[in-house]
């Protein structure tokens, strides 16, 4: 499976696009030095319109751990429904990958940590293993993490320091003996993005994808 190039620093990531993104798993990029990363920093720049259309595009990329065709992609096929404005369908279908959904239940410190969970068959879905990251859960949806993986150290890891203290209405959780599950009650809501996000400039970015 290719993996997403995170040679940049996490943090490097957050303090360019100005926000704190809870997928990359890093808390506190802002904190220190509100600023963009680099020599130049601190220093006022004026942005393009397409600079601004794109940081905001990244946001989602980076936050999700996605590669840009897997992005467009998704951009193409939520363009197909109708029902609603297609990037709130875009953020519904990301919100309801199995990988994000790992994270958001606090069984992985970050979406990468959690697409590692998924991988290594630590995750059950209606009591079978799901080794797929982006599988996407549907309402009724049961989700288990098996007995190694709620030793491995990505569970451990965060359960000590969650990245998001609360789990989306979306999500029920509940422990049955030692071990923890969880249900999707519900679809995901666009609003259950976990950050600040602009929609209107990330449709103007791709108007061209058909």
């Amino acid at each position: 499976m290719a993996k997403i190039d995170m040679g940049r620093s996490r943090f490097k990531i957050q303090r360019r696009l100005g926000i704190e993104l809870p997928g990359l798993g890093k808390a506190g990029a802002l904190e220190r030095k509100p600023y963009g990363p680099g020599q130049h920093g601190m220093q006022r720049k004026k942005l393009s319109d397409l600079t601004i259309r794109l940081m905001e595009k990244q946001k989602v990329m980076f936050n999700y751990g996605l590669r840009e065709n897997q992005l467009v992609n998704y951009v193409k096929k939520c363009k197909k429904i109708k029902t609603q404005s297609w990037v709130d369908t875009l953020i519904v279908v990301l919100e309801s990958r199995l990988d994000n959904v790992v994270f958001r239940l606090n069984w992985a410190p970050s979406i990468p940590a959690a697409r590692q969970t998924v991988s290594h068959k630590h995750i059950l879905v209606n009591g079978k293993v799901t080794n797929v990251p982006g599988y996407l859960l549907k309402p009724g949806d049961v989700v288990e993490i098996t007995d190694k993986g709620a030793k491995s150290g990505n569970y451990l890891q965060a359960h000590a320091r969650p990245r998001i203290t609360s789990i989306p209405a979306f999500l029920s959780k509940e422990t049955v003996g030692e071990k923890e599950k969880a249900k999707l009650v519900s679809k995901p809501l666009a609003e259950d993005i976990p950050f600040a996000f602009e929609k209107r400039l990330v449709i103007e970015y791709y108007w061209k994808i058909k």
